[in-house]
């Protein structure tokens, strides 16, 4: 166990963390990533309701 938190360890020192104007980079680019899809499939959900709304 002590060996495997040993090795996580040295594994976390190689990672290339990203700097603060990337994190908020990537931050506002995931969370209008997911607003977009979300608009998108609201918007497909919507026209599909619609056209089942229409066809009975």
């Amino acid at each position: 166990m002590f060996k495997f938190l040993k090795d996580v360890t040295r594994e976390m020192r190689k990672v290339s963390w990203p700097k603060g104007s990337e994190l908020t980079s990537y931050t506002i680019t995931v969370i209008a990533t997911v607003a977009f899809v979300a608009i998108f499939f609201f918007i497909v959900d919507l026209g599909i309701t619609q056209v089942i709304e229409w066809v009975r």
